[in-house]
């Protein structure tokens, strides 16, 4: 069996607001590899703003690394804010769908777990159903172990997904940035 839990001592998560242009994506997973960080999820998608995506990494390692890692996306041009979530009140969650072995005898339990986790049955087959969990890593990689002893035929993660707590953005807490060089004070009271 695998441990799907990340060493939550040193993990920290990062957010990139960064133009929505092809390449960006190759660029900063090749800055991560060049620095030799390791990403341990990441996710992307649109914003609120339109031509511009947002990233959210998960990166492991101590205050340096993280440090290092700011600086780093601040030198892309295509960069336009950073965020480190990890010293702040945010909202972390994943979801993941989970193909499990399923027949007359077992649905009824698996769907038991399923209500218990507050997920969700979205497909059902003669032989499997998907489930669908969003929440914590830790609720995630749990509901997993749960159904392992049915049959895990296949488990898609997004990664996590952050955003800060309250009416301020993370745009309120870090200096927009129009790249090139890391910006001097990068937190703004």
């Amino acid at each position: 069996m695998v441990d799907v839990t990340l060493n939550t001592e040193r993990v920290h998560t990062i957010t990139a607001l960064v133009n929505d242009k092809p390449g960006v994506l190759a660029r900063i997973a090749g800055m991560f590899s060049r620095r030799g960080f390791n990403i341990s999820s990441l996710a992307v998608g649109v914003s609120e703003t339109p031509g511009l995506s947002r990233m959210t990494f998960v990166v492991e390692g101590d205050e340096w690394v993280v440090e290092q890692v700011v600086k780093q996306l601040y030198k892309l041009i295509d960069v336009v804010r950073v965020t480190n979530l990890s010293a702040e009140s945010a909202v972390m969650r994943e979801m993941a769908l989970v193909k499990v072995r399923s027949n007359a005898d077992t649905r009824a339990e698996i769907m038991q777990l399923v209500d218990i986790f507050r997920a969700a049955i979205v497909d059902v087959g003669k032989d499997a159903v998907i489930v669908e969990i969003t929440g914590n890593e830790e609720k995630v990689a749990a509901m997993i172990k749960l159904l392992q002893p049915f049959g895990v035929r296949e488990t898609m993660r997004t990664g996590r997904l952050a955003m800060t707590r309250g009416a301020a953005s993370g745009a309120r807490r870090e200096r927009a940035h129009t790249g090139g060089s890391a910006p001097d004070a990068e937190v703004v009271p």
